[in-house]
């Protein structure tokens, strides 16, 4: 595929950048790299290779998910908090529906 200065005029025009003529023709011959560069990979074999996310494995860094039950800093205080709320459910914070 090759893209001329008219292509990249229109690419430009429906990305809403305005280009000069002067970079219209600097444009198109990185343009045409880039495509056949793009071409160039299609044409490698993958076969058997699994999509990867990235290059090197990522693991999360997981923890215990633990109730701190000092009531200073976290667990343990359930029902003080729900006794503040206008409305418990179950245990929960009760709110009013908002898709009928």
């Amino acid at each position: 595929m090759s893209v001329d200065k008219a292509t990249v005029a229109k690419i430009a025009s429906l990305a809403r950048i305005k280009v000069s003529d002067a970079e219209l023709e600097a444009i198109a011959p990185e343009l045409n790299q880039i495509l056949a560069w793009v071409e160039q990979l299609g044409e490698v074999d993958v076969t058997g290779i699994e999509p990867m996310t990235a290059v090197i494995p990522n693991t999360l860094r997981l923890r215990d998910d633990v109730v701190d039950a000092d009531p200073l800093t976290g667990g343990g205080r359930g029902d003080a908090v729900l006794a503040n709320a206008p409305a418990a459910e179950h245990g929960f914070f009760g709110v009013p529906k908002v898709i009928e």
